[in-house]
C-alpha cells in the first residue's frame, strides 16, 4: 500500500506541471466551454486547483457522500484559482504530513447507501490523485482547443519540449 508520505512525494512532482497549465489559462476565456454539457474554463481550472486537498480532506474523514464530492462551482477570475491553488497546496501539504492512518478504511455512499469501501492508501490513489490527472488531461485539451500553447507535462508537448538544447 501506498503511505501519505509516497503520495505526498507525487503530489509534489505533480504541482509543477499543474501550476504550468493553470498558469496559461486565459482572463478573458474562463467562460468558455467546448460543449454545453462541459465545465467552462473557470470551473475546470478551479476545479484541478482544488482536487488534492478537497479529496484528501474527504478521505481523512473516513466516510464521504458522493454529493459532496461533485460541485463545481463558476470561477471568473484568475486569482480565486490561483489563490486556491496556493492555499490548496498547501494545505495538502500539512494534511499528509500528518497522516497517521494511510491503511484504515474509507467509505463513500450515496443517499445512506454503501457504494465502496477501501483503503484511504486506495482511495487517495484513486479519488485524488488519479482523477487530478483525468481533470489536469481535459485542461490541456482545453487550451489546445483555445490556440493557446501546451506546456509540457511528461515530456514534450507539440508546443514545448523541455529536452531540446
Amino acid at each position: 500500500m501506498t503511505n501519505s508520505y509516497e503520495i505526498l512525494a507525487e503530489i509534489e512532482q505533480e504541482a509543477a506541471a499543474t501550476g504550468r497549465l493553470l498558469e496559461r489559462l486565459p482572463a478573458d476565456r474562463l467562460a468558455w466551454r467546448p460543449h454545453p454539457k462541459s465545465m467552462s474554463l473557470g470551473q475546470l481550472g478551479l476545479h484541478v486547483a482544488t482536487i488534492p486537498a478537497g479529496c484528501n480532506a474527504a478521505i481523512a474523514g473516513g466516510a464521504t457522500e458522493a454529493a459532496d464530492l461533485v460541485h463545481h462551482p463558476e470561477c471568473t477570475s484568475l486569482d480565486e484559482i490561483r489563490r486556491a491553488w496556493t492555499d490548496n497546496l498547501h494545505s495538502v501539504r500539512e494534511q499528509l504530513k500528518r497522516d497517521t492512518e494511510a491503511d484504515s478504511q474509507w467509505s463513500l455512499s450515496q443517499d445512506g447507501r454503501g457504494l465502496l469501501t477501501l483503503p484511504k492508501s486506495a482511495a487517495r490513489r484513486m479519488l485524488m490523485l488519479n482523477h487530478w490527472y483525468h481533470h489536469r488531461g481535459q485542461l490541456t485539451v482545453y487550451l489546445r482547443l483555445l490556440n493557446i500553447p501546451v506546456p509540457s507535462v511528461y515530456g514534450p508537448s507539440a508546443d514545448e519540449n523541455p529536452f531540446a538544447a
